[in-house]
């Protein structure tokens, strides 16, 4: 799109509806509205960027161009010939042209290696432009093919191809910057109103029909058109000789991931002041389909402009001087056709903005406020702002902290901040801040995990599946992850709750009940949703319990399961052994109950002195060949009882014959301490003991 700021009557200007009447009705009212925001809290969920791109504004020498492909304005003075300043973010150049006559666009090529021109309805020329920011060689120039045809307008697509709009269709050329030489690809023939291009898709839009409402959208990829099926927008009522659907209405974007069409629908006539304008989204499906999504509900009529920031959808309002936002991805209510919408905040201006500017001494600098909703500003896709008369390009931006205090629905602002970026931080904070205020936020607690979850096991599954190429198997009560679903940007997972929301709970004013039940309630939310609940969230319901002394509920728990076995549980019970002794039987217990923890289990009866018992069970689990004779032989020393250390010695030395056809310990196991122990106790005893009844007693307990 290219604008002409010095034509007061630009296409694409803000302040193009009829309804002056309505704009000065509102102008002192909002004046004193925006005073009263600013004194009182702040609110304003959007800003514009704080760092403007600052270029020459139009003037009598100075002609001014935007090129919303690539986000350069073009600045030239006196036709180019005292100078061509083209500011972006990423770029400042400056070089000169001659002046060939007035200009009615102009735009770099996508890799800055062209500069087209055009400066009559006929034709484009074209200047090969080199690293040294300088024109080189001489001009070549192209006319559209069809005869008697007007040139609307031309964008670039892919690489150094270049699409030429015209009255009676479009025409897709190649430029060949080498050779100086334009190639024909393709042409289509179609009667055009207007058309407008979204960079981000190559989707061109075409409005075509006495009343501008049939729409072709072609798909542009490498050397050629794909017609998108023809669809009709409805006829609104327009005054004679002017369009139903205008340019101006209509905004091209990308709402998660799909390519819409944006189209901003007045009241007509006697309609006008007892119902407000929509907002209609049409969605391009696999461009292939274009079907009518959403409709908005502005509850306001007036003059309108369009940006899309993080897949929001924001409506600026001339005469209220506020702006409002949709997000389609909320729920709304469904007609079976079309969901409708409500704006998700109350309508709120822009946050004031004053500019740097020199003041009236020398080396002095004041902030002039600007005047925002300006009559002088243009807006383009997808969230840029310019004001031609303070030479001043701004971005849009969202100021989530300030939107998230406006919502009043806690499980779509969960939603909602999941779908935006850079929002983790903000996200753990809200939730953080609901789970305080139990028992305020009993009922919406158990929904908000579910959609954190619900979101989480979307992630996981994209993960796995990006991982081993299948899908993880999905819970009954789960449904499939949709499209909708994998395109949230921000999840919570397991860590992120457990550090910065569930671990410091116990320090805090919240009953040890509702304690107890929030954190269970997400342990519920993560096992309904497949999810594999991480042990240090069972580690701390059980520390809690202690910490509470809550011993009741805590045998309860771990009695009917549900708190999951596992190793690092069972090692956490034994260490409340000294809160809570029943702790020890039930780290036992959950251990045996894994099966797969004989060593742990070993390990706890000889730390605990029960040598027979840790014998009985190796025998039972058939490990004796695996265990450490060492390990034992060192506890039987240590307990100061000869005949526990008799028994034990002998129950592995009949080891070692089974084993190695000899009573003796192999080097490997460095026994030979206790061998010397077991001589000096009994150098004088018969060999096999049998004579001690205490002894052969022990050696019974051991084999039962």
């Amino acid at each position: 799109m290219n604008i002409l700021f010095q034509s007061v009557n630009s296409s694409k200007h803000f302040l193009t509806q009829s309804y002056d009447s309505v704009l000065k009705r509102n102008e002192m009212s909002t004046a004193s509205e925006v005073i009263d925001v600013e004194g009182g809290v702040d609110d304003h969920y959007l800003e514009l960027s704080p760092e403007p791109v600052k270029f020459e504004p139009a003037d009598d020498v100075t002609d001014v161009f935007f090129d919303d492909s690539k986000q350069q304005v073009f600045a030239i003075r006196s036709g180019g010939v005292t100078g061509v300043l083209v500011k972006s973010r990423e770029h400042n150049i400056n070089f000169r042209m001659d002046d060939k006559g007035p200009v009615i666009s102009i735009k770099f090529s996508p890799d800055m290696n062209i500069l087209a021109i055009q400066r009559t309805v006929t034709s484009v020329e074209f200047i090969n432009y080199d690293s040294n920011s300088s024109l080189t060689g001489p001009e070549y120039s192209q006319s559209c093919k069809s005869k008697n045809a007007s040139i609307l307008g031309f964008v670039w697509t892919h690489g150094n191809e270049i699409l030429f709009v015209t009255d009676h269709g479009v025409e897709l050329f190649q430029v060949i910057p080498e050779k100086r030489i334009v190639k024909t690809l393709k042409s289509l023939s179609i009667p055009v109103n207007w058309f407008i291009f979204c960079p981000q898709s190559h989707v061109v839009l075409l409005s075509s029909g006495q009343q501008g409402v049939l729409m072709q959208a072609l798909y542009i990829t490498v050397g050629n058109l794909h017609k998108i099926p023809k669809f009709e927008m409805e006829a609104i009522a327009s005054k004679p000789g002017k369009l139903a659907v205008s340019e101006r209405d209509v905004a091209l974007g990308i709402l998660y991931g799909v390519p819409s069409i944006i189209v901003i629908r007045h009241q007509s006539g006697d309609n006008f002041c007892s119902s407000g304008a929509f907002v209609h989204v049409y969605t391009i499906h696999k461009m292939v389909v274009i079907r009518k999504s959403h409709i908005l509900k502005l509850d306001m009529n007036g003059r309108f402009a369009i940006n899309v920031v993080d897949n929001i959808i924001i409506v600026h309002h001339q005469a209220s001087r506020t702006s409002i936002i949709f997000d389609i991805m909320l729920p709304g209510v469904s007609d079976g056709t079309v969901i409708h919408h409500t704006a998700i905040a109350p309508p709120k201006p822009i946050k004031p903005y004053s500019l740097r500017v020199p003041g009236p001494n020398i080396s002095e600098y004041i902030d002039e406020p600007c005047e925002l909703y300006s009559p002088k500003w243009v807006v383009f896709q997808p969230n840029i702002v310019i004001d031609s008369k303070l030479g001043c390009l701004w971005y849009v931006e969202l100021r989530l902290s300030s939107l998230v205090k406006l919502m009043t629905d806690k499980v779509q602002l969960i939603e909602f901040l999941m779908q935006r970026k850079n929002s983790k931080q903000l996200l753990i904070q809200i939730v953080k801040d609901l789970v305080m205020k139990m028992p305020a936020t009993l009922m919406d607690l158990p929904a908000i995990f579910n959609k954190l979850n619900t979101v989480y096991r979307s992630h996981l599954e994209n993960e796995m599946q990006s991982v081993i190429g299948t899908p993880l198997q999905s819970n009954a009560k789960i449904q499939s992850s949709g499209s909708n679903e994998l395109k949230y940007k921000i999840f919570l997972d397991q860590s992120d709750i457990y550090s910065h929301i569930l671990s410091n709970l116990s320090e805090s004013n919240i009953d040890s009940k509702m304690l107890v039940w929030i954190l269970l309630e997400y342990i519920r939310s993560l096992s309904e949703h497949g999810i594999p609940v991480q042990h240090y969230l069972h580690e701390l319901i059980i520390t809690t319990l202690v910490h509470k002394q809550a011993y009741y509920q805590l045998h309860q728990l771990l009695q009917y399961h549900v708190v999951s076995d596992s190793k690092p549980l069972a090692c956490l019970l034994l260490s409340l052994e000294n809160h809570y002794p029943a702790a020890h039987q039930l780290a036992l217990d959950m251990l045996k109950r894994l099966g797969n923890a004989h060593e742990e289990i070993v390990e706890v009866l000889l730390s605990k002195g029960q040598i027979l018992p840790a014998l009985r069970y190796i025998r039972g689990v058939g490990m004796v060949d695996q265990a450490c004779s060492r390990k034992f032989l060192e506890v039987a020393k240590s307990a100061n009882d000869p005949i526990l250390f008799y028994s034990v010695y002998k129950f592995f030395e009949q080891r070692n014959l089974r084993l190695h056809n000899s009573t003796g310990f192999p080097k490997s196991e460095r026994c030979q301490p206790y061998v010397q122990h077991f001589k000096q106790l009994f150098l004088q005893s018969d060999n096999n003991g049998c004579g001690n009844s205490d002894t052969a007693s022990t050696m019974s307990n051991v084999s039962s």
